[in-house]
């Protein structure tokens, strides 16, 4: 046992080590590349290069297993002409949701590239050709525009064709060299895992450098991973898994490895109101091997103009939507009557979307379901119209937990955000108070929730009994007479970790320092009279 043991340690080690210089070429080449254009604005390059060379290994390797299953023993798609590909591309489509001919492969495209004057024609062509592959298609809300944000005509890679172009050939170059496969050219179940790896590490490096903006787009992976887990908790499938601010996909994306992407048994929904992080959302689901008809990932204001009436109710719901955004609120009669807002009463200040983001949640979220939604601290203790939708919550006993985070976890803040979980069927009328505010190790520039502190949440969770200085079961009512105020430290009590005092010891030492101290003072007056003697 203890051999197995080990040898399960030095394989986990080695994988390690292998994702750990993956992620030292992908930061070389993402900063070697980037020159003048900014990191931010060039990670839709860069990502976007990562997405084209999947969806070719990808396609390619489809095609060559379709092939050889069938006799072909030396058939290799990318060696065929466009000519005889045509043939098989409406029966492609149906089934991957794109095409690509084998000239315009990512390998192929590459070969040629230092010695194509018109490469970034040649790129712009092909890219338009990946997303009109899909025109027509079950597949084509999937592809459209997924290649907007990559201009190969920016001034910004160069103030020449030329100088464009020798970017985009390095840029080809260092992404077909990065170690995505299994070493011998084929295409994999672990090649996908190194891909979306890849790509998850890209986000996470271009977002903690980016400010702000960053932690719009990205969710750090162990706060994904914990919500993920407490949706779930008890089940080993659900029905179908929704993100009504889904960035760039980190949350949703968590269900596939907590439960397996077969186990979402109706695929992965969210929507997004920016159109670049959009646009990463779907690549995203494509390379973690998430195929076009297991997502449907929607462009829009989810508040005032949601996209997946027809798809709800939702049995898992994870979301971390932005802090405190403006939103039309009472200044649309409309919203009032809304079937999500109206059974509160009241809308959420125009100024503090917050809470609209939770009663929209609430009101999609399945019967047998659980939500869990990280929100900003003063949604749990501030006034007006915000307190009343408090009490709509507690009142008809939706929310099942308010856990505590650590502050510095978030790229673009270092505030103590919180999560609500909500649901819809409860055995009790009380809810549970989770203060993890102390349950983290700080990594770097940022804290982080490691798997023990996760573990330690979860265990939290799921026994929903008092743990001293940690967690608190409360009932409704007694919050009620709280004003509705469910902060956690109004009823999780802080630790004294001041060291206890001895107070006869204390006294003692009080006592000594008095007694040295009148000691010092005969010795001073002693000196000043003997100068007073001398000065006489």
């Amino acid at each position: 046992m203890a051999k197995t043991t080990d040898a399960y340690a030095n394989g986990n080690n080695g994988a390690e080590t292998e994702r750990a210089d993956l992620h030292k070429i992908i930061w070389r080449i993402a900063n070697d590349l980037r020159g003048s254009v900014d990191g931010w604005d060039f990670k839709g390059y860069v990502l976007g290069f990562l997405f084209y060379r999947f969806i070719s290994e990808n396609l390619a390797a489809y095609l060559n297993e379709q092939e050889r299953a069938a006799g072909a023993s030396d058939f290799d798609y990318a060696d065929l002409s466009d000519a005889d590909a045509e043939s098989g591309r409406a029966e492609t489509v149906r089934e991957k949701g794109f095409y690509i001919l084998p000239s315009q492969l990512f390998a192929n495209v590459r070969e040629r590239a230092r010695q194509d004057a018109d490469l970034n024609e040649t790129l712009s062509r092909v890219f338009t050709d990946i997303e009109a592959s899909a025109k027509g298609a079950d597949s084509e809300d999937d592809f459209k525009g997924l290649f907007d944000d990559i201009d190969v005509n920016s001034s910004k890679l160069g103030p020449t064709v030329a100088r464009r172009n020798e970017k985009l050939v390095k840029l080809l170059e260092a992404i077909g060299d990065l170690p995505l496969n299994n070493g011998s050219g084929a295409f994999s179940g672990n090649s996908i895992d190194l891909f979306g790896d890849a790509y998850e590490y890209l986000m996470q490096m271009y977002a903690s450098t980016a400010g702000k903006s960053g932690g719009e787009f990205y969710t750090p992976q162990e706060v994904s991973e914990l919500l993920a887990r407490i949706t779930v908790v008890g089940k080993e499938e659900v029905n179908k898994v929704y993100d009504p601010a889904c960035g760039s996909g980190s949350l949703l994306l968590k269900f596939a490895k907590v439960l397996g992407t077969d186990k979402v048994r109706q695929g992965f929904f969210g929507q997004e109101i920016n159109l670049t992080t959009y646009n990463l959302c779907r690549i995203n689901m494509f390379l973690h091997d998430i195929n076009f008809e297991k997502f449907d990932i929607a462009h829009g204001d989810t508040l005032t103009d949601p996209k997946h009436w027809d798809d709800e109710p939702f049995e898992a719901i994870v979301s971390n939507p932005p802090y405190s955004i403006k939103w039309d609120g009472d200044a649309n009669p409309l919203l009032i009557n809304d079937p999500r807002f109206a059974p509160a009463g009241v809308l959420a200040p125009k100024s503090k979307a917050d809470l609209a983001f939770t009663m929209h949640i609430l009101s999609w979220l399945a019967v047998n379901g659980t939500a869990a939604v990280v929100e900003f601290p003063g949604v749990l203790y501030r006034g007006g119209a915000e307190a009343k939708i408090r009490q709509y919550l507690i009142d008809n006993n939706y929310v099942d937990a308010v856990i505590q985070l650590p502050p510095d976890l978030f790229f673009g803040t270092t505030i103590a955000t919180c999560v609500i979980v909500l649901k819809k069927s409860k055995f009790d009328n009380a809810t549970l108070f989770i203060d993890a505010s102390k349950e983290f190790t700080r990594n770097g520039n940022k804290n982080k929730l490691t798997e023990p502190h996760r573990q330690k949440i979860l265990e939290a969770y799921t026994g929903r009994q008092d743990i001293p200085h940690f967690a608190r079961l409360v009932r409704n009512a007694d919050i009620a007479e709280n004003g509705y105020n469910i902060a956690v430290s109004s009823y999780v009590e802080q630790e004294d970790v001041r060291e206890a005092v001895d107070i006869k010891a204390l006294n003692a030492e009080i006592g000594r320092i008095v007694a040295r101290q009148a000691e010092l003072r005969e010795r001073i007056d002693a000196i000043v009279a003997d100068l007073e003697g001398g000065v006489a």
